[in-house]
């Protein structure tokens, strides 16, 4: 036994050594070297021994795997015994040869979970901008907001220089090369003919789907770089700047781009302005989403007050939980003011949430925290 472990693990074969050092261990609790049953099946006094034996054998092999470089194999390993840290620790430090196959790497950084940003980096730097979009939008990352705006972070400032080398390249074939310095909204303020007749330096799909990601983002570094974006998107010949979505971004980048400058802190009052009016437009025709924008744009700007006086008059009707914004009974409740929250309950006919908000604001009992 000791010779046909010593030989497979020289050999390589470590599916073999696994079960054969399995097998060394069986023998030696004095039970059959087949292991064709349940570990439950064996005599009370050997379970302990040999599930040791299981657990020693997997790690063995499990880091005899990772020395060769085969992550995915010995995760084979290291999650049935429930330790994902050594391979975590192997994929942080993953770094493929360019013809290495990274789809099992991805397969278990990204879809099984175990260091989704090293997957989504695999996926960008090794396929490109194109695979990273659709890896993004055939996720659910909201409920991951961290992984989310790291994603959509690297989609932008991926972008982002795709753009600007392609830009500086354009005007130093046209022999007037771009300062060194040159934000992409200077290049093209300079040289307009940048965008004359049709012409355009990324994908106009990537560059709409990344710009509509980037409104997820928080206030950040990658914030000014998703309006340059934008401020190129706007900059294109209509036909290249796409239908418009619906409402509120119905313009597209001009939409997109006021979004990015409300959350920044820059020209709040006008951006705020211009989707309370997207609002009011849609909300006179029955629609309730743009004003759903509104109100969230209003917490993104910390105008908690207006946030819930716009929730209570364009969504007073609606059933909070079909919504993608706080509702008003939600956004009283986190402001104490239970005014409101009786208030909303009566519009609805909701006795007990209408008693309830009576009675917290008769202040019987402490405000809600949080």
């Amino acid at each position: 036994m000791d010779k046909l472990v010593a030989d497979l693990r020289a050999a390589g074969d470590y599916s073999g050594l696994f079960y054969a050092l399995l097998m060394k261990k069986r023998v030696e609790l004095g039970v059959s070297p087949f292991p064709s049953g349940p570990a439950a099946d064996l005599p009370p006094e050997t379970h302990e021994p040999y599930e040791q034996a299981i657990r020693e054998a997997g790690r063995h092999v499990g880091r005899l795997l990772l020395e060769k470089g085969d992550v995915a194999r010995a995760w084979t390993y290291f999650r049935m015994l429930g330790e994902p840290d050594p391979v975590r620790e192997a994929l942080e430090k993953f770094e493929p040869t360019p013809d290495a196959d990274i789809y099992p790497v991805v397969e278990i950084a990204w879809q099984q979970g175990l260091l989704p940003k090293k997957g989504f980096d695999l996926i960008l730097d090794r396929h490109g901008i194109c695979s990273a979009i659709t890896t993004v939008g055939g996720s659910d990352l909201n409920s991951n907001p961290e992984l989310r705006d790291y994603c959509v972070g690297r989609l932008v400032r991926s972008l982002h220089g795709q753009l600007a080398e392609r830009l500086r390249g354009d005007l130093a074939a046209r022999g007037t090369p771009a300062p060194a310095d040159a934000t992409i909204p200077q290049m093209l303020a300079a040289h307009p003919e940048l965008t004359a007749d049709e012409a355009y330096h990324v994908d106009t799909s990537h560059l709409s789907s990344v710009c509509q990601m980037s409104l997820y983002l928080p206030t950040g570094p990658e914030n000014p770089l998703a309006r340059e974006l934008c401020e190129y998107g706007r900059r294109l010949a209509p036909g290249l700047r796409g239908g418009g979505g619906d409402p509120p971004f119905d313009d597209a980048y001009e939409d997109y781009l006021a979004f990015l400058k409300v959350v920044a802190g820059e020209e709040v009052d006008a951006g705020l302005g211009r989707f309370r009016a997207k609002a009011d437009r849609e909300s006179a025709l029955g629609a309730t989403y743009a004003a759903q924008v509104y109100v969230n744009l209003l917490l993104r700007a910390d105008r908690q007050k207006d946030a819930l006086a716009a929730a209570k008059h364009y969504l007073a009707g609606e059933d909070e939980r079909n919504l993608i914004c706080p509702g008003p009974a939600e956004l009283a409740r986190r402001q104490n003011d239970f005014e409101v929250l009786a208030e909303v309950a009566r519009s609805r006919n909701d006795a007990v949430g209408f008693l309830a908000g009576l009675i917290a604001g008769a202040g019987v009992y402490p405000p809600v925290q949080g």
